[in-house]
């Protein structure tokens, strides 16, 4: 862009600004920015005392938040209502008194207002907040430019204002057409992807693990088709992305190679069926049960707690413990030892009889109890029971069935030994004891 057709820019935007302010100086257009200006702050007064009143009632809606949410967001937004309705009111009252030329602020601002407040408020449905207003703040310069009239010297403006790569041509306006087309057709590939989620979520017919997988195949290829298209819709030809997908191919092999394993093993382990969400898993000191299956990672609950975000190729490449992938039984042992003078055939039939009694012990597989050795100061014995609901915990449950055999064996008078040792000493000990009569007088103990 030469020095001349800026010089030509800068005369035009001079001559509009002279133009404005002649009409700003007339009688009549501040008589209107009077009234526009007093409309708002009568408008904002008011908001102030009936708003929290209208959220009040409109929070008692129940079964529908998308309705509740847009109803929100114009409860917050009381003092533009109040505002549309002050001013179209004194637009009226003007066009009866007087000529129509003479309401042409009132008409703008008023066009101007109802376009940010349904920009602002129909945007409430995006949860992003930094994508509403992108989305708002768009509609808005594109719809005032268009009752401005100055739509068309906008875009030309934007236009100009561009560099020259090779023999591509990147402009200001380029770059905003890139990136509200390409924001609108994610946001709305999102939202397909949400509503397809949902679809599947409520079906009784597909398994858990062919959901996740559908899910994040439908999200994925929704993405690329949006950007694809947004890319067409602005004129780059598809077909020069063929150098650069080669080149983001090598960068993925490198730099992302960790990425990209994490999300290659997430589709195997969601093909093969390994894990599903609510599987109960042990993977190296990490116990706990599945929460969700995500494509970098996986999310297990442990116990305590705490949320562990595992990468999905830990599945694949260590040993994993699925304690419900066929069936949700799992066996447990216990160890004990009784004293020697105890009867081991009441022992075991004592520990088993215990054993069934607690909640969780499932009665069928029974549970046995086997002698496994003569110890060194005790009978080793080895209780084995099943459950069905590890998720519920594992140490817990042998905390109860330990305290069920000790209630048991301490009534039937059988003993628990602990280790004893005897100190034999070879040489004689002196032990000297003073009296408390005479410091002097000590007594020897040979």
């Amino acid at each position: 862009m030469g020095a001349i057709d800026l010089k030509d820019i800068i005369t035009e935007w001079r001559q509009a600004g002279f133009s404005i302010w002649q009409y700003l100086s007339q009688p009549w257009t501040l008589y209107q920015l009077l009234i526009i200006f007093g409309c708002f702050l009568i408008g904002w007064l008011l908001s102030r005392k009936i708003e929290p009143a209208l959220e009040e009632r409109a929070r008692q809606i129940k079964g529908n938040p998308g309705l509740l949410r847009v109803i929100i967001a114009f409860m917050r937004r009381t003092e533009w209502v109040l505002f549309i309705l002050f001013v179209g009111f004194a637009r009226e009252v003007l066009l009866r008194a007087t000529w129509p030329s003479r309401t042409y602020l009132l008409s703008l601002a008023l066009v101007l207002a109802v376009t940010w407040l349904a920009a602002s408020v129909l945007t409430r449905i995006v949860r992003n907040r930094f994508l509403a207003k992108f989305i708002s703040v768009c509609l808005f310069v594109y719809v005032a430019s268009g009752v401005l009239g100055i739509r068309d010297e906008l875009q030309s403006t934007l236009d100009d204002l561009a560099i020259n790569l090779g023999e591509f041509r990147l402009s200001v306006l380029f770059v905003l057409k890139a990136i509200v087309l390409l924001v609108l057709l994610l946001w709305a590939a999102h939202l397909a992807g949400r509503f397809v989620e949902s679809r599947l979520s409520n079906s009784t017919d597909l398994s858990p693990s062919f959901k996740a997988l559908a899910g994040k195949v439908v999200n994925i290829t929704l993405a690329v088709a949006a950007g694809l298209i947004a890319l067409n819709l602005v004129g780059v030809d598809l077909t020069t992305l063929t150098v650069l997908s080669g080149a983001i191919g090598v960068g993925l092999g490198f730099g992302l190679q960790k990425v990209v394993s994490n999300f290659i093993s997430g589709v195997i382990i969601l093909a093969d069926r390994s894990i599903k969400p609510g599987d109960t898993i042990t993977l190296g000191d990490t116990f706990g049960w599945i929460r969700e299956l995500r494509a970098r990672f996986v999310s297990v609950i442990t116990r305590d707690g705490r949320e562990y975000l595992i990468p999905n190729e830990d599945f694949i490449t260590q040993q994993v413990v699925n304690w419900s992938f066929s069936d949700k039984n799992i066996r447990l042992d216990v160890d004990f030892g009784v004293s020697y003078d105890s009867d081991p055939h009441e022992v075991m039939r004592i520990a088993i009889e215990a054993t069934a009694a607690v909640d969780r012990v499932l009665t069928t597989p029974k549970p046995v109890c086997w002698m496994t050795a003569f110890g060194a100061s005790s009978l080793d014995f080895k209780l084995r029971f099943w459950i069905q609901d590890p998720q519920a915990g594992l140490t817990n449950i042998r905390g109860k069935v330990l305290l069920a055999l000790w209630d048991a064996f301490r009534e039937a008078g059988i003993n628990i030994p602990f280790p004893h040792r005897e100190v034999l000493m070879r040489t004689p000990v002196e032990i000297v004891r003073k009296t408390p009569d005479s410091d002097s007088d000590q007594a020897k103990i040979k």
